[in-house]
Order: structure tokens, then sequence, then C-alpha cells
């Protein structure tokens, strides 16, 4: 296991460092954690770099260079130990979606400091507050595939972790004195049981493209075809689509339907490298899509009737006033889908609540009795 400075991480890149890495987290009672993936980078996200830190020492695990992490997935699913993250879901996901590993005893430091209602939450902000530390950002949108990797990119993602176990310490003791523990615990527990969404190519996700709705029918049913070919092009390249082709140069070549290479030229959302290296593809698709049928916006199936509607802004209503009286954002007492369940379910009963798995124990208990009166005072459903 090579070190650098005793102020660097412990760089593990093969099985003996990271069963000697290993060994010394299964002493740990907490280990801070943290991800880097190549999702700008690459039209498949994957983990490229892991950062563990005890309180002795910090460490970079080289995702690329082992072929299996399994010592680290044990000790994430070992209650014993807590696992501290900053904005755990994503790395939660990340980490089940690519290696099957499950997180147990998880304590979130953003989510921590929303249910106290702090003004400021990123991990930036935090370290600066509470350790007078400012972090240097500018690596955000570096390439975590790349190796070697820059010693600049490597202090930057050490720093994710290196504050943690100090954070999580000061974070715990503030949630204690309010009296907010109990509810940050569960909702920790709840992170674990989250799982990754499969990405699945939609064709009729054009609607998304910022613009879609001003173009005409016709020059729709160009867009969606070339944003088909986008993706394909992404996909063949293991490049994110907007890296392939940006979305207003998907509005521009959708309007103006070149016929010709010579057409592409004046576009002004389109590099005479993308003209070169995409220029058949888009004519193709051009072409393709000046014959193809009239995509028309899908019907929202499941609009609410006017019932529906009326109950969960009678829901938001209560909730924004709570949220103010508590000093957190309103998503942090209940999350718009959970709002909206409520509205469309209608439960007449804080055990029917606890039934539709929406919010945890503690907030059935401290809210399921303000939810009912505000359901009461609503329309009701037909029986």
């Amino acid at each position: 296991m090579s070190e650098w400075r005793p102020d660097h991480p412990v760089y593990i890149d093969t099985p003996i460092a990271l069963d000697e890495a290993a060994a010394a987290w299964r002493a740990a009672p907490a280990l801070a954690v943290d991800t880097e993936a190549n999702s700008l980078h690459s039209y498949t996200e994957r983990t490229s770099l892991i950062q563990v830190s005890t309180r002795d020492q910090d460490y970079i695990l080289d995702p690329i260079a082992l072929t299996g992490l399994n010592a680290l997935g044990v000790l994430l699913a070992d209650p014993g130990i807590e696992k501290v993250f900053h904005a755990a879901e994503n790395d939660i996901l990340a980490l089940k979606r690519d290696y099957g590993f499950v997180a147990h005893n998880v304590f979130d430091t953003m989510l921590a400091s929303r249910i106290l209602g702090l003004p400021r939450v990123g991990l930036g902000d935090l370290i600066r507050e509470n350790f007078g530390v400012s972090l240097d950002k500018r690596m955000q949108r570096y390439d975590w595939s790349t190796r070697p990797l820059d010693p600049a990119a490597l202090a930057y993602a050490t720093e994710d972790t290196h504050y943690l176990l100090d954070l999580r310490d000061q974070l715990y003791r503030q949630l204690m004195a309010a009296d907010r523990w109990e509810e940050a615990r569960q909702e920790f527990e709840r992170l674990g049981r989250a799982e990754p969404v499969q990405r699945v190519f939609d064709p009729d996700a054009f609607w998304r493209v910022k613009g879609a709705h001003d173009i005409q029918p016709r020059e729709r049913a160009v867009l969606r075809e070339l944003y088909r070919f986008r993706d394909e092009q992404a996909r063949q390249l293991d490049r994110p689509p907007f890296k392939v082709l940006a979305d207003a140069s998907l509005i521009e070549l959708s309007r103006a339907q070149p016929h010709s290479t010579d057409d592409l030229r004046p576009l002004a959302h389109l590099s005479h490298y993308q003209a070169r290296k995409y220029g058949v593809g888009i004519l193709a698709a051009v072409k393709t899509g000046q014959s193809a049928p009239i995509p028309y916006r899908p019907r929202d199936n499941d609009r609410p009737d006017d019932a529906t509607l009326e109950r969960f802004e009678a829901l938001r209503a209560w909730r924004k006033a709570t949220a103010a009286e508590r000093g957190v954002e309103p998503d942090v007492l209940l999350s718009n889908a959970a709002l909206w369940t409520l509205a469309r379910r209608v439960p007449t009963t804080v055990d029917e609540i606890a039934t539709l798995d929406v919010m945890t124990d503690y907030k059935v208990r401290h809210y399921g009795d303000a939810i009912l009166t505000v359901l009461r005072a609503g329309p009701r459903p037909p029986s």
C-alpha cells in the first residue's frame, strides 16, 4: 500500500492494498464515504473513484484498477459501523447499481442540515462555517475515469470525506439538542432502501428538449429523429448526448431542415467539426423526419381530477405553514410525491397513512392527525 505525503490519502489500486485498508476500516466505529462518477464524460455513468476516511487516515479506492470491491461492500452492509455521507442518496444508488452493495447505519450530513433548518447545506458551506476551511471546487467537472489522476483532483476528492466525521459529530449534537435525532435517524434508514432505476432511452423524451413545444408539427417529427440519432451516436461513442449535439443544435436543425452538407455550414449551433463528423447522419435523420408521422403531445392519463387537485393544494398549504413554523424547507416534511399519494388515496385513519409508506413512523406520529384534518375538510372521493 503506497502512501504519498502524510497529508495525502492512501491510494488503493491492488487487492492486497484493499485488504490492508479494510482491516483498518473494520476497527473503526465510523467511516466517511463518497464517490465520483464520469457522468459528464460518458454515456453510461459509472463509479470511477471511491473515497473513504477514518478519523486517522484518508483513502482513495480506484475501482477501475481493482477487479473486486467485496471488502468494501461487507463494511457498507455492517450495521455496527456508521457510514457518513454528504447527499447520500446518489452515492448509495451508484454503489448499489454498479456493485450490488447496500449501506446500513447511514448518517447523511446534508439531510441532517436540512432537518435542522440550516440556511446553507452544501458541503463547502458547512465545512467553511464549522472548520474555517474553504474547499477547492475547481475540479467539479473533472473526468474521474482519467488515469493517472491529476494530483489536484485527488486532493479535491479527499476533501469530500476528510472533514465528514467531525462534521457529523457537530450535526449530531445539534440534532439531539433540537430533539430531531429520531426524525433524522428514520430518514437515514429510508436512504438505504432506495433502488437505482435503469436508464432506458425513450424517443418520445424529445419533448423535454428546450424549445420542442415552440416549433411546428413537422419540425417536431424531424426533432424526434434527430433526438434518436443523437442518442445512437452518444451510445456508440460512450459520450453524454449533450456532448454530441446540444439541444439548441437539435432545435436549429429541426427548423432549418438542411438538404445538403452545404446547408449545415451557416448554422449557428453546429460547429464545423460536428458538421463533418455527423453531417451524413444528420441529413438522413432530417429526411426520415420529413416523412415520418407527426408526433403529438402525449396525453397525461395521470392528470388529477379537480377534487384530488384541491386536496393536494390544501395539503401543500398545510405543509408550507408547518415547515415555516419549524424553520425548514417544505419538502423536508413531505415530498410532493407523498402529498399526491395522500390526495389520491385519501386515508381516513393514521394507520392507513402508515400503510401508504410515504413517510416515516416519526412523521406519521407527528403529522398524521393534522393530515387527516386537512383531508376531512376537503372534497371526498366518490364511494
